[in-house]
């Protein structure tokens, strides 16, 4: 019984931490699926939600490689492997995030977080000019990928 309360006070934690994003779920599914949230402090939790936006950005990374072998067109092709230049950079960002969330600097964890988003958002708008429509899987994690990143910006901006 004892440990159903501290189940329900992690719960409420994490959906507190969450709560000011604009898609609080996809915060919430990020923080619940890794085994660490149920012990994990604000900070904790942060530090969880970066992790999820730096695995989509290992996963697009991937993607846009794939899709650049398979397209003909040159400019395409160009455009996607930018992009896959750029989430990985976005990936040195994130990780360099992590560290600066861990030393307290949350102005630059959240400036680093940032970065990452605009490299995103970069691609998105260089393959879009293009006419070029991604796979709807792709979209997807896009969107995930911005919603989790404006969740972690939120929910540091509260340390400061």
């Amino acid at each position: 019984m004892g440990h159903r309360n501290l189940v329900s006070a992690d719960d409420t934690l994490i959906k507190t931490q969450c709560h000011n994003a604009e898609v609080p779920e996809a915060c919430i599914q990020c923080v619940k699926s890794n085994p660490q949230s149920q012990s994990a402090d604000k900070v904790g939790i942060a530090a969880i939600v970066i992790t999820c936006i730096s695995n989509k950005a290992v996963a697009l990374e991937s993607n846009m490689t794939v899709l650049a072998s398979r397209v003909h067109d040159k400019d395409l092709k160009l455009v996607l492997q930018e992009c896959q230049k750029e989430l990985s950079d976005a990936k040195t960002n994130l990780t360099t995030a992590m560290d600066r969330l861990k030393n307290k600097d949350y102005d630059q964890t959240n400036y680093l977080v940032n970065q990452a988003l605009q490299k995103e958002f970069d691609c998105k708008q260089n393959v879009g000019d293009l006419q070029y429509t991604l796979p709807t899987t792709v979209l997807n994690d896009m969107t995930l990928y911005e919603e989790l990143s404006e969740a972690a910006m939120r929910i540091i901006d509260r340390f400061l």
